[in-house]
Formats: structure tokens, C-alpha cells, sequence
């Protein structure tokens, strides 16, 4: 299909991961994690001594490198960067919201699911008009 995004299909493509370090040890164990030939890595850990500048680099390298399909983010950590969360508008790579062990998911901030419920609102205003 014409003007639909693709992932490239050369090589397999790859999930990022920015979360704290328990959750990224625990993608990283079952395999997620890639380390390419200079040293660029898929994934981040946030920590206290995380910035968000580092947070927000991180987030514009991950969603605009071609060999990623999905970014996982921690909820909390995105919440330290809603803005461009929520102003991220590309179907690949998808952003999933994941949450933590130190921090539960609240749906009421999931940027993702707040779109769903928006079209879903909307297809149904639409079709009550029929």
C-alpha cells in the first residue's frame, strides 16, 4: 500500500526500551537488547541521576532510527517527557506506555490509550449521524 510506513524487512527490527533498570534487565534477559558496531545501544536506563535531556535524546534517537519498530517506555518516565510523548504523532516506530515495578500504569495518563478512546468517541458520534 502506497504512503503506509514499513518496517524494513533486510534485517529483523528492533524493540527500544527507556525504563528504569530492573525493567530493562528484564527485557535485556530475554533478548531485546542490541548493541550495534558504534557502540549505539536500544535502550535506556533511567536512574535519579537520569536527566531529561538524556531522557528527551533519547526518545528523538529511538523514534527516528529505522531499525526500531517499537519504543517501550515506562510510564513514569514518560510522564517526565509528555510533551513529546503526546506530540509524537508516527505510527512506526508505536510508542507503548509499560509500567514499572516502583510505579503502577495509570490509564488516565497512557497517551495511546486516550487516542483509542478519542476515535472510538468519534466513530460512534459518527455513526449515530447515519
Amino acid at each position: 500500500m502506497a504512503g503506509r510506513p514499513s518496517i524494513p524487512t533486510n534485517s529483523s527490527a528492533l524493540i527500544a526500551i527507556i525504563a528504569d533498570e530492573d525493567t530493562v534487565t528484564g527485557f535485556l534477559l530475554a533478548g531485546v537488547g542490541n548493541v550495534d558496531l558504534r557502540k549505539n545501544t536500544n535502550y535506556l536506563i533511567v536512574d535519579n541521576k537520569t536527566t531529561v535531556k538524556q531522557i528527551e535524546d533519547a526518545f528523538k534517537e529511538f523514534t527516528t532510527r529505522e531499525d526500531i519498530a517499537i519504543v517501550l517506555i515506562s510510564q513514569y518516565v514518560a510522564n517526565m517527557i509528555r510533551f513529546l510523548v503526546d506530540s509524537y504523532n508516527r505510527p512506526v516506530p508505536a510508542i507503548l506506555e509499560i509500567p514499572s515495578k516502583d510505579h503502577p500504569y495509570d490509564p488516565a495518563h497512557d497517551s495511546v490509550l486516550s487516542r483509542v478512546k478519542y476515535l472510538f468517541s468519534a466513530e460512534s458520534v459518527a455513526s449515530d449521524r447515519r
